[in-house]
């Protein structure tokens, strides 16, 4: 018995030794691990107007302007395209949708290349620098969820912002050519773009949009305080003037004759109308109340200037078309396009109404008066339009809205800002549309042969038909 009482003491004492060194190892590994473990890194600010750098974005914003971003784009191609492709005639169908899609892939290029550096980047009063080249120097650190954001738009990443303006980038582009449809080389086209985009978009919309620019509404040492919410100047007069300027060098057509598909005219209509809520209300750039109020005065302007066009041919042709009140809806979407984030409802009607009225004179009237051929009315609509918007934006501004008041608060320079825009705008658009169409026209020719226009561009030139 002490024998095994003896041997029991030793079992047990080695028992207690070992469970002691075990817990101590535990809590030595313990202390390693924690030695060695770096601390908790800090937490990622979020972006705003004073933090631009290593920021993170907010999710609410982002989602709402990548929604945006299809909208936009969905404009263009297929909305523009079925708009355009259903008014022209049957033989030159496939070029025109072609246009709208190939201008949206040069467009793309370009901006990625330069253009968005040059519009949207620090640089001078009269364009942007080039640290934003092939899009170099972008930050966005997945892992940390940081970036570093356009000052323009501090709340989203840059590159949702890169695509959001280059849809802008994409559809003016495009709108000039409605002008000169059925007529111009697609070669001579496609060059004509691209030195359009650089030297005349570029920097219409630094000047406008950009920091700095000369004509940039927050920018004190500014020639005008030009209030352009979502591209009245940038858009649609740099459009509507660019495509007047193209038809006058280019000349009539040889023969002309009507839409050959209303349909296809109805549905890329809607999907512009549709299309146009991120236009007007992703130009706020956040998901903001001024977002839900340009919304809700772009579908009253809209619906007012189609009854308004409606009306009027009902009136004066004793017939509603289609077409008619189709146009009447994209002119009412023109107008309001600048004045969408300054204006409320009853800004909206007013403005609803003039472009109901002026666009369809500008369709009509001013065109036969002067005799050119704006063969799909890109200046009728979005040049007259534009002009419209762009003035009456100095009219029905409310600070309420936008925080810049109009005419009808009692500050009526604003109206007077709007004027000096709107001129140096046309002027600049006209002088370089022009050097630009003469160029390529003494060089590779701007209009494709006569028995070419006769026989249709989609078989001539591309080597398709529409059945």
């Amino acid at each position: 018995m002490g024998r095994l009482s003896a041997l029991l003491k030793i079992l047990r004492s080695f028992a207690l030794a070992v469970l002691i060194a075990s817990v101590a190892g535990v809590l030595a590994s313990s202390v390693a691990v924690a030695q060695d473990t770096p601390a908790a890194p800090a937490a990622v600010p979020a972006c705003s107007a004073t933090v631009v750098e290593k920021c993170t974005a907010s999710p609410g914003d982002t989602a709402w302007m990548l929604t945006a971003v299809a909208l936009v784009l969905m404009m263009t191609i297929p909305g523009l395209g079925l708009f355009y492709g259903g008014m022209v005639r049957r033989k030159n169908v496939g070029d025109t949708v072609m246009t709208s899609f190939a201008i949206t892939c040069l467009v793309t290029v370009l901006w990625a290349a330069f253009n968005y550096s040059l519009a949207f980047r620090s640089g001078n009063s009269f364009i942007g620098g080039l640290d934003r080249a092939f899009l170099q120097g972008i930050l966005s650190d997945v892992s940390t969820g940081a970036n570093n954001p356009n000052p323009l738009a501090p709340t989203i990443p840059e590159t949702v912002y890169i695509c959001f303006q280059l849809t802008f980038a994409i559809i003016t582009p495009a709108l000039i050519a409605g002008a000169f449809a059925e007529r111009m080389k697609f070669s001579s086209m496609l060059w004509f773009i691209a030195l359009w985009a650089t030297l005349v978009y570029a920097p219409i919309a630094h000047w406008v949009w950009g920091p700095g620019g000369i004509l940039n509404a927050s920018n004190e040492h500014a020639w005008f305080n030009v209030l352009d919410f979502a591209g009245g100047t940038v858009v649609h007069i740099n459009s509507g003037v660019a495509g007047l300027i193209a038809c006058l060098v280019l000349g009539a057509r040889k023969d002309s004759g009507p839409a050959h598909n209303i349909v296809l005219t109805f549905i890329g209509a809607s999907l512009l109308w549709v299309g146009w809520f991120g236009f007007n209300a992703g130009s706020a750039v956040t998901a903001n109340i001024q977002a839900g109020m340009a919304m809700l005065v772009t579908q009253i302007a809209t619906a007012i200037a189609a009854l308004t066009w409606m009306l009027i041919e009902w009136m004066l042709r004793r017939k509603p078309t289609v077409v008619g009140i189709c146009s009447g809806a994209v002119g009412g979407l023109v107008a309001i396009t600048p004045a969408s984030g300054f204006v409320g409802p009853a800004g909206a009607m007013a403005i609803g109404i003039a472009a109901g009225i002026f666009c369809y004179w500008g369709v009509t009237g001013l065109k036969h008066m002067f005799g050119y051929d704006d063969a799909l009315d890109a200046f009728g609509v979005h040049g007259v339009g534009g002009i419209v918007g762009a003035l009456l934006t100095g009219v029905f501004a409310v600070s309420e809205y936008g925080g810049r008041a109009g005419w009808i608060e009692g500050n009526p320079h604003q109206l007077l800002e709007q004027v000096g825009g709107v001129l140096v705008v046309l002027v600049y658009d006209v002088i370089v549309t022009f050097i630009i169409l003469k160029v390529i026209d003494w060089t590779i020719g701007l209009r494709v042969a006569p028995d070419v226009e006769r026989e249709g561009l989609d078989l001539t030139l591309h080597g398709e038909v529409v059945h």
